[in-house]
């Protein structure tokens, strides 16, 4: 008999705590999403535009640093491919997606020595 009232009292708790948990079960997902689109999603978007609008910026004579790690000087842009300067004599052919940064003069100067 004891056992019966315990089960009928588990039972009406779990009723009436399923029933209340309407929008209150959500409001913890839609919290964690605001958290993850303002600290992930929103700064990516922002790094992406920045990064594209200094690809559009390239021009001659620009130091830049590659993707790969490889530091040059802009020879010439034809589209989507830059002819970058390396070394004396020496120059490649890369997509402007390769380029990971500008690099100041100062730093230029101070690598290649």
């Amino acid at each position: 008999m004891f056992i019966t009232l315990l089960y009928a009292q588990e039972c009406a708790r779990q009723n009436s705590a399923s029933q209340s948990t309407g929008l209150a079960g959500w409001i913890p997902i839609i919290v964690i999403f605001f958290i993850f689109y303002f600290m992930l999603i929103l700064p990516e978007q922002k790094r992406i535009k920045q990064h594209k609008q200094m690809l559009e910026q390239l021009k001659k004579g620009d130091n830049v640093l590659l993707s790969s790690g490889i530091y040059g000087t802009i020879t010439n842009i034809k589209g989507d491919i830059i002819e970058i300067k390396i070394a004396e004599n020496v120059k490649i052919n890369v997509l402007k997606s390769a380029v990971s940064q500008v690099v100041t003069e100062d730093k230029f100067k101070s690598i290649q020595q």
